[in-house]
């Protein structure tokens, strides 16, 4: 059932959906002069997306994109965009630090850190990967694989300060190259408690994509003895 999600007064005050939205936005999106664009592959959470901001419409189209770890694979898939329009990415980029008009960014996002969990469930379905690992040895056990990829070295940077100070534990491996840019994953071990606790209260707020969060429940139950 789709969830209504009310439009903050100030879309840079630290409320539960601008975590989310600014989350999605550094993930996969941008600011450039007059315009703060986000995409998502989800369309329930783009509409979501667009209530939060106030924007007027959603556009889809069809995208081919790049294997995040392999350039060379590459799959077809909805995009929805959401934009919106007018001063929002100017004051976004000085009061957060995010990336503007191809300028680096800074991420200052602890104005956000009340709301660490919906900012890195944001992050997590705007830039990462999750994977159901089955054992290759009989003395393995199978593993749900969490990863971030991302062209910006900073952003994944951002992303392990805020994995640190979680209340579960999360440790991480440090950044590798990829295809795309960079990449680190969590322990094998960490995700599936990183996964319950970075949607927990989702239901309850629907700031999340359907189609990512039933991905990452689906493996980690299939690890679950």
């Amino acid at each position: 059932m789709s969830i209504e999600t009310g439009i903050p007064d100030d879309m840079l005050a630290a409320h539960p959906e601008t975590a989310y939205f600014w989350g999605r936005v550094a993930a996969d999106g941008e600011c450039e002069r007059d315009c703060v664009t986000v995409r998502t592959n989800d369309e329930t959470a783009a509409r979501r997306l667009a209530a939060i901001a106030g924007a007027d419409q959603v556009d889809q189209r069809i995208h081919e994109r790049e294997y995040a770890h392999d350039a060379t694979v590459t799959r077809r898939e909805d995009e929805y965009t959401v934009q919106v329009f007018g001063s929002l990415a100017d004051r976004a980029s000085a009061a957060l630090g995010l990336p503007y008009d191809g300028e680096a960014g800074g991420y200052r996002l602890d104005a956000l850190r009340e709301h660490d969990r919906e900012l890195l469930r944001g992050l997590l379905e705007g830039c990462g990967t999750v994977c159901y690992k089955s054992a290759d040895d009989e003395d393995e056990e199978d593993a749900v694989g969490v990863s971030f990829v991302h062209e910006d070295e900073q952003l994944l940077r951002t992303v392990q300060t805020l994995l640190d100070r979680v209340p579960v534990d999360a440790p991480h491996g440090d950044l590798s190259d990829a295809s795309s840019g960079y990449w680190f994953g969590l322990d094998d071990d960490a995700a599936p408690d990183f996964g319950q606790w970075v949607y927990e209260g989702s239901d309850d707020t629907g700031l999340f994509a359907p189609s990512r969060r039933r991905k990452l429940r689906q493996s980690i139950e299939r690890v679950e003895p």
